[in-house]
């Protein structure tokens, strides 16, 4: 009820504004519009000065936009008043002769000076600091929002907190074009002024003498106090409003008033002021000013200087005392230990050699290509990779970098920064010198050559890389190997949250009734780690609700997923016009594999003897290597009875071999064995 009645409140206070433009208002109403005029204007002056950031008084330009509507609305009725009746009111009066004395010249002076100060001094130096502010703000946009996203890569803010900061760096860039535009006002309000003053005082004149019947020397003297107390308790609002205006614009963050910076900032070096008493006694001394006008500002400034370096002794001791308490309390409590369990999902650690990866002033871009990985993960793999921690350890290697999955080392690498990485075509060129090391993401054989080698490798056929691409190859490969570890309740809660904003009835029908937040994570983490892409959920969650009125073993409720994906894993293993070259599962391994499926409470297993389990092995082993080496991606191809167990045994030894079914293909995909895996 509060929020209509400030509403309805603002927009007729807005009407009410074009009303008084057209009907006449008596004398009393104008007084009291007059004083609330001058209070508003002293009410904007000061909460422009109290104002911490610019955004606190973010409404600023609109509210400067009214107040001039405002006071040229009551420019209108004053003109009115005085050119019909030859009189303003108590207001106008008084400004017109107790402010001035009652002398019409000095009057006139100090509303052309007031004119001068407002057009001139202040308007022209907010409107040019207002332009230049919106120009810059624009133009610095980019870089800041950059800023937010490395400050959340390294794991510095959240994401709630980054989402503040970059409505912050919008409200700021319209803040400051709306203010550029609203100072327009303000000098389009001067230069009125002086126009109604001109008019009021001709137009009193001719009125005067030929409606009034007064005399010119009557006519003069009447309308021309009337037009200067109009001018003066019009233009001392503005003018008020225009140092506000100035104040706000020219106001730089502190997170305090202006007071408490101007105190702060100019009189925070007691010594200078020192220099100051000095200086005014000198002056005072050895000029006919004398000694008896500058003694009492010199011993102010000097009281004033030695105050405050006594306070600033007392506040540095109260800090360091502050501080030591601070740090006791933090010790004994019992949070200083909690803190100590948290873990991050993901971290990247590197030697005090590789800082310049990470360091923007020297180049290093890292942080740029960790919000690339974290984009490019979420288009192929379809989950959102947590906040990446990024610092260093002095415990590594110089050159050495290392990775951990919640707290845990899971790869490990060393570079040099001066080198770049080569990689061999296949068959090595003796000429190309180099480092001999082993490439950290996909583990081939490769060379660090330096500059000068660089080009030689490339015209040799060496894939040549250099050493930031080398550490995000490497990281994004890691991410997606354990991809499935970094998918958690709350990651999947999140993942089917975003699904709900476009098909609730699916999500609704699934979740909780037939399988809970849990089962659809074992889903997606199987999927996972087999590096199938859950990033079309709507197909997953579809699959999910037809299957789970029947079984809730997520095992097989991960094959009926993958059957239901079977466009998607064939595009991902297949290429245009090619064949699908793969290694088919022998009867005889189906067979011995359908006789060790154990059923139990949780689902079934494989439960295979591990001589069996070494046969296989060893035959596998063979046919995969003969693949490789003919340079052809090893595929396993089985039954869709079998898959989910011949899986369980290819993953012990050979996790990064595919294994699909008969079900997971298209109809029209080409398939060609190239081999069979048996037990021999």
């Amino acid at each position: 009820m509060g929020f209509k009645f400030k509403e309805v409140g603002t927009i007729l206070f807005v009407i009410s504004i074009v009303v008084m433009m057209v009907i006449p208002l008596p004398s009393a109403l104008l007084d009291l519009l007059l004083i609330l005029n001058i209070s508003l204007a002293l009410t904007i002056l000061l909460v422009s000065m109290y104002t911490k950031e610019t955004l606190e008084f973010s409404i600023f330009p609109t509210v400067l936009l009214i107040t001039t509507l405002f006071r040229l609305a009551l420019n209108v009725s004053t003109t009115r008043n005085i050119l019909s009746h030859g009189e303003g009111g108590k207001v106008i009066e008084t400004f017109g002769s107790f402010v001035v004395g009652g002398n019409q010249v000095v009057g006139f002076v100090v509303f052309l000076i007031l004119i001068i100060i407002q057009f001139i001094v202040i308007t022209k130096g907010s409107e040019r600091v207002a332009e230049v502010a919106a120009r810059f703000t624009l133009d610095a946009m980019p870089g800041k929002q950059m800023s937010i996203d490395a400050d959340l890569n390294a794991g510095m803010i959240t994401e709630a907190d980054a989402r503040v900061r970059r409505k912050k760096i919008e409200n700021e860039a319209d803040f400051y074009g709306a203010m550029d535009g609203a100072s327009k006002f303000v000098k389009g309000d001067a230069i009125a002024g002086i126009i109604i003053f001109i008019v009021n005082i001709i137009g009193g004149f001719i009125i005067g003498m030929l409606i009034h019947d007064m005399s010119f020397a009557e006519s003069a003297s009447r309308f021309t106090t009337m037009s200067v107390g109009d001018a003066l308790v019009s233009q001392i609002p503005a003018l008020l409003i225009s140092t506000a205006a100035g104040i706000i614009v020219t106001r730089s963050t502190s997170g305090e008033g202006l007071g408490e910076d101007i105190v702060k900032q100019m009189f925070s070096f007691p010594r200078l002021l020192y220099i100051v008493s000095g200086c005014m006694l000198l002056l005072g001394l050895f000029t006919p000013i004398g000694i008896l006008p500058v003694l009492p500002v010199c011993g102010i400034m000097a009281f004033a200087a030695w105050k405050m370096e006594k306070n600033q002794k007392m506040q540095i001791q109260e800090s360091a005392d502050k501080v030591e308490e601070q740090q006791m309390e933090e010790v004994r409590s019992p949070e200083s230990v909690v803190n100590l369990l948290q873990v991050d999902p993901i971290e990247f650690e590197f030697g005090y050699g590789l800082i310049p990866l990470a360091d923007v002033k020297q180049g290093g871009d890292l942080l740029d290509r960790v919000i690339m990985i974290r984009r490019q993960i979420a288009l192929e793999m379809g989950i959102v990779v947590p906040v990446i921690r990024i610092r260093d350890n002095i415990q590594l290697r110089p050159n050495e970098y290392m990775i951990k999955i919640k707290g845990n080392q899971v790869a490990k690498g060393e570079i040099m920064l001066d080198h770049y990485l080569a990689m061999s075509p296949g068959i090595e060129d003796d000429s190309i010198v180099g480092i001999e090391t082993v490439e950290p993401a996909f583990g081939l054989p490769a060379l660090w050559v330096t500059e000068e080698n660089k080009e030689i490798a490339e015209l040799s056929g060496y894939t040549v890389v250099d050493p930031p691409s080398v550490v995000a190859t490497h990281l994004t490969e890691v991410i997606k190997r354990h991809a499935h570890e970094l998918l958690g309740r709350q990651e999947t809660r999140a993942l089917i949250d975003n699904v709900r904003e476009t098909a609730p009835v699916l999500v609704d029908e699934l979740i909780p009734s037939l399988l809970a937040i849990g089962d659809v994570q074992k889903v997606l983490q199987k999927l996972l780690r087999e590096k199938v892409s859950v990033r079309n959920l709507h197909v997953i969650l579809e699959a999910l609700a037809d299957h789970a009125l029947f079984t809730k073993d997520p095992d097989v409720l991960t094959e009926y997923v993958r059957q239901a994906m079977a466009r998607q894993i064939t595009l991902q293993f297949t290429e245009p016009g090619q064949p699908l070259r793969v290694l088919t599962a022998g009867a005889g391994l189906e067979k011995a594999i359908s006789e060790r499926v154990e059923q139990s409470e949780q689902g079934s297993y494989l439960a295979m003897d591990p001589e069996t389990s070494q046969r296989i092995f060893q035959n596998m082993s063979t046919e995969v290597s003969k693949m490789i080496n003919s340079g052809q991606q090893p595929i396993i191809l089985s039954s869709p009875a079998v898959r989910m167990y011949l899986r369980q045994l290819v993953d012990r030894m050979m996790p990064d071999v595919p294994v699909l079914s008969y079900s997971e293909l298209e109809p029209h995909v080409e398939v060609q064995s190239v081999g069979m895996v048996n037990i021999s």
